[in-house]
């Protein structure tokens, strides 16, 4: 098992089974100050700089909030021209300046690449939250924990992801992580083909498993017809090179109730958020909202105990979060 004491975060490619069974337990050690019925000041005194250099509210603020659960402190930086990269610094003495000043950093960039560059430069424990097209290992992450809370087992399970493939960082990281489990998983890729998941990504989850099986398809019912997990992507606007490029996909692969409750009644419904609500697109239709089965907010809170686990281990304290845990005394109990 790798030491995660001062390691960086960048991919999920550094991780083995052992290495993500262990996260997922340690989250599971987080949920009772994620929920806010205990609370620990275990990082009392530690500074996270959070740096969002592409738009972003889930992942931004839960990384934010999962330092000041656990009793740390945070300072940000929202968008490039916020940034002294608008003025012609380096990445990597943004990193070396930056980290000299805080204790860990939680980064996002828009380019491949730069997460990387700006982790090699750091002083401190850097942990990705999204780097370009590339990965986002702490949503994968979270999607694993999710799928392990409300399945228990990945054991011969028919995963469906549905839409964007080529772009969604999510679905590449995912993928990747579920490839490590020796438990004959069934991909089922549905996209269009300029849209399909990559080459290289199949290609990786054969060479971890043969055992593991692979289909892909343009048909939105083909892909998704009796799915333990389905598993939809927003169209991504934002990595098209034209508007024009982009309408031609938007909406392509919409689910709602009806759908859903013909084809896999039954198939947990997830989307690493923010689903496109404005009409035309919809690709999660809110006649879902009501289904037991559709675990997209239960699957963001995760991200929280997850992200909580992810500073514990980097920054070599969880096991001493009981020496400061206390009861709390408020308690806001909220119904996924």
């Amino acid at each position: 098992m790798i030491n995660f004491s001062g390691s960086n975060i960048l991919s999920v490619t550094q991780f083995q089974k052992k290495d993500i069974d262990h996260i997922l337990s340690v989250a599971d050690d987080m949920l009772p100050y994620a929920s806010g019925q205990e609370t620990t000041k275990v990082l009392d005194g530690a500074v996270l700089a959070n740096l969002f250099f592409e738009p972003s509210t889930r992942t931004r603020i839960s990384f934010n909030t999962a330092f000041l659960r656990l009793g740390g402190k945070v300072t940000e930086t929202v968008g490039v021209s916020n940034s002294s990269l608008t003025k012609g610094e380096s990445i990597s003495d943004t990193a070396k300046v930056i980290s000299s000043y805080v204790d860990a950093i939680a980064i996002r960039h828009a380019q491949k690449g730069i997460v990387p560059e700006f982790a090699a430069a750091s002083l401190v424990p850097v942990i990705n939250g999204g780097d370009g097209a590339d990965e986002h290992p702490t949503q994968a992450l979270l999607d694993l924990y999710t799928l392990k809370r409300e399945l228990g087992t990945f054991d011969h399970i028919t995963i469906a992801m549905v839409g964007d493939l080529k772009y969604g960082r999510t679905v590449h990281s995912l993928a990747k992580l579920l490839a490590e489990y020796n438990q004959n998983i069934t991909f089922q890729f549905v996209a269009p083909p300029e849209l399909q998941m990559p080459q290289d990504i199949q290609n990786y989850i054969l060479a971890k498993n043969k055992q593991h099986s692979i289909q892909t398809t343009s048909d939105l019912i083909t892909g998704i017809n009796q799915a333990a997990v389905i598993y939809s992507t927003r169209v991504q606007e934002e990595r098209f090179s034209s508007p024009k490029s982009y309408e031609q996909f938007r909406g392509k692969y919409r689910l709602n109730k009806n759908i859903i409750e013909t084809h896999s009644p039954k198939a947990l419904i997830l989307h690493p958020l923010p689903r496109d609500s404005r009409e035309g697109s919809q690709e999660l239709n809110i006649d879902l909202d009501h289904l037991p089965n559709l675990a997209i907010f239960r699957q963001a809170y995760n991200g929280l105990p997850l992200r909580m686990a992810l500073f514990a281990l980097v920054l070599g304290v969880e096991e001493k979060i009981k020496n400061t845990a206390k009861k709390s005394n408020w308690y806001i109990n909220k119904n996924f």
